[in-house]
């Protein structure tokens, strides 16, 4: 029996976590390998479920790995955000909280539904999800400009970069400008599937209830 826990996708979350570790240790003073270590932690989530998929080790283990390691990369930078701009930290609080009460609302509904994925989301389901969900190119492209976001901010504290030619602002807050509206897109999408999961954890306590209600009416006959 294989050890899930040396299945080469697992292996590359471990490494992952390492990365992330290491940046959060250099952010306070070395920007710069913070964010090489960070950007390096973050691609290698292009890997894993490609590593899974092509090797046939795909595990509950590294769904959880993955979507832990994700919340808490973001968690992370934001606390850091919050530290280089005190003035903003309530709307930094706020989309973390946002983002880790969406995904965990989330995983729970699709677990009590028995559902194999978080990333299944049927048809007839919320329509906003199931394009997310089922379009790769949009889902790496909302959680890769979200992060870019962040990371870029964490970056403005320290430099602007070069100018930009024909306008008087550099290059990285100009970056944090064009991905600042995929952010809020992300954030927007977050409460879509916050409410979306409450109301199908809604209609299944409903079912529920019908089905205790029926029971007790056929033993009471």
């Amino acid at each position: 029996m294989a050890n899930v826990f040396l299945f080469v996708p697992n292996l590359i979350g471990y490494a992952r976590i390492v990365l992330l570790l290491l940046s959060l240790w250099l952010m306070p003073r070395s920007p710069l390998p913070a964010v090489c270590c960070y950007l390096g932690s973050a691609l290698l989530d292009a890997f894993d479920g490609y590593a899974a998929r092509l090797l046939n080790q795909c595990s509950r283990l590294g769904a959880v790995l993955d979507m832990l390691t994700d919340r808490c990369s973001t968690l992370c930078l934001l606390m850091q955000l919050s530290v280089l701009y005190p003035s903003y930290t309530l709307g930094l609080q706020l989309s973390a909280a946002i983002d880790i009460a969406s995904h965990w609302a989330h995983m729970y509904s699709v677990n009590i539904r028995g559902s194999t994925s978080h990333k299944l989301i049927d048809r007839d389901g919320n329509r906003i999800l199931h394009y997310y969900y089922s379009s790769r190119t949009v889902l790496f492209l909302m959680c890769a400009g979200n992060e870019l976001f962040y990371l870029l901010l964490y970056v403005l504290y320290f430099t602007e970069g070069p100018t930009v030619v024909g306008l008087a602002l550099g290059w990285v807050r100009l970056l944090v400008w064009l991905t600042a509206p995929v952010s809020v897109t992300k954030t927007l999408i977050n409460l879509v599937q916050m409410v979306s999961a409450a109301q199908d954890v809604a209609q299944i306590d409903q079912r529920d209830d019908h089905e205790q209600l029926d029971s007790c009416r056929d033993k009471a006959e």
